[in-house]
């Protein structure tokens, strides 16, 4: 079995699927948050923080995983320096949910906050962008490999 293939392409699965929900998240989901309305929003929130922790959770924990799987394992075709740039975008993505999104969503359980809400849709851009810069970066990797 070809470890540094199947871990690339574990990263690129993982990374692909975080870019569409992160701009799902970002254009559809995060806006309606101002819709909900004050009688049902602190129900809605703890939920929606709950429920999305299974889908996003995991699938962060492997494209983690698999970026840094992939300096152990060099995959003829992709330069360490991409690596390396894949895994600046995880620090980033990570930081910036630990850092922003978490508190703003830590606030907004709390109720509604027009303060924290647009801070928390302005602020998640910086995942998205980067998200879609991974998924820009890992799909070149992967077309490097299959066009050697």
């Amino acid at each position: 079995m070809n470890w540094s293939l199947t871990i690339l392409l574990s990263n690129v699965v993982s990374t692909l699927f975080l870019v569409g929900l992160i701009w799902m998240v970002q254009v559809v989901h995060y806006p309606l948050f101002d819709d909900i309305g004050k009688q049902n929003y602190v129900v809605y929130q703890k939920r929606h923080q709950n429920n999305i922790t299974y889908i996003v959770g995991p699938m962060m924990l492997i494209e983690l995983a698999t970026a840094i799987m992939l300096l152990w394992y060099p995959i003829d075709g992709v330069e360490k320096s991409l690596i390396y740039a894949g895994i600046g975008l995880v620090a980033l993505i990570w930081l910036s949910t630990a850092l922003i999104q978490v508190p703003c969503h830590e606030k907004l359980v709390k109720g509604f906050d027009p303060a924290a809400y647009k801070w928390l849709v302005n602020s998640n851009w910086i995942r998205t962008i980067a998200w879609t810069a991974r998924g820009g970066l890992v799909t070149w990797m992967l077309v490097r490999v299959l066009s050697k």
